[in-house]
């Protein structure tokens, strides 16, 4: 027992420290995308992440067998299209308000895991949906009730991280977490090359910028490979819901570093959003211990 509790400290603190490197990358990513494309962005993040860990675990590599390959290869498409939604919205909006909406997942996730898998959300989920709901109408919509086009890419991409928290939890009970991660930033890398010729055009002449290489070092080696392993090793520890409310904490993360870094500010109504926000995912996931 005793164990089993320091296990799941120790794989809260690696949630933490998980949130406040996602937090700093959003500030990464803004600044970058001046130099180079999204998706060309996505590709070399999640090559190196990929390249790097499975060096770290070569020795562990003669076990993949083909469940492994089809479970990594459902996560790397939640990856990246997550990350896509989430980059390409960045161009859009703030780095500050990309990291709020962001968090919306943790509020998606129960609802998914009962549409999928036929798991029961708990009761406070649709209230905390509603507050959620609530928060994202005044982070997001403008004085004539529209919506700014990467502010509604970040809400897809919050859909799409609750989709790969979902099935991390499915998929993590009995594989192992370490060659999952691996494989799903293999596939993520996989899609991002394949796509990132259509969709972004050719090679970025500015790939090999000496601030572009330390900025897609720091998103591959620490947001990513780092940050992925974290989770998927913490999430066979450490219950669903605690586990997306450490994660979460990112959006406030994401902010300060914002505010600090970038200069970013924000309205009244803009901050009363992020509370709603963050005090529906604290509604949603606090008391709550369930497993998916």
């Amino acid at each position: 027992m005793q164990e089993r509790k320091r296990a799941q400290y120790l794989a809260g603190a690696g949630m933490l420290l998980t949130a406040v490197i996602w937090g700093f990358a959003f500030v990464v990513v803004k600044n970058s995308l001046d130099r180079i494309p999204p998706i060309y962005m996505l590709a070399f993040r999640f090559t190196i992440a990929s390249l790097a860990l499975a060096l770290l675990y070569v020795k562990r590599l003669k076990n993949i067998d083909r469940t492994l390959l089809k479970e990594g290869a459902v996560l790397g498409f939640f990856l990246f299209l997550s990350y896509a939604l989430q980059t390409i919205g960045c161009r859009y909006t703030t780095a500050g308000k990309n990291a709020f909406l962001t968090a919306v997942y943790v509020v998606l996730v129960p609802f998914f895991a009962w549409m999928l898998f036929h798991k029961k959300p708990g009761r406070r989920s649709l209230p905390a949906a509603l507050l959620a709901l609530l928060g994202i109408g005044l982070l997001s919509l403008k004085g004539d009730l529209t919506v700014n086009v990467g502010d509604l890419l970040t809400l897809l991409c919050g859909a799409g991280f609750a989709l790969h928290i979902v099935f991390i939890d499915r998929y993590t009970a009995g594989s192992d977490p370490v060659l999952l991660t691996v494989l799903q930033l293999l596939f993520a890398a996989l899609f991002s090359w394949l796509l990132a010729p259509l969709m972004d055009g050719g090679f970025p002449a500015q790939a090999f910028h000496p601030s572009i290489v330390g900025g897609m070092l720091y998103l591959g080696l620490f947001s990513t490979m780092l940050g992925f392993l974290l989770q998927n090793v913490g999430q066979k520890y450490l219950p669903s819901a605690p586990a997306a409310l450490l994660l979460s904490t990112e959006s406030l993360f994401g902010v300060l570093f914002s505010a600090l870094l970038l200069h970013e500010s924000m309205t009244g109504r803009m901050y009363l959003g992020c509370a709603l926000i963050f005090s529906a995912v604290l509604l949603s996931q606090l008391g709550e211990e369930r497993d998916f």
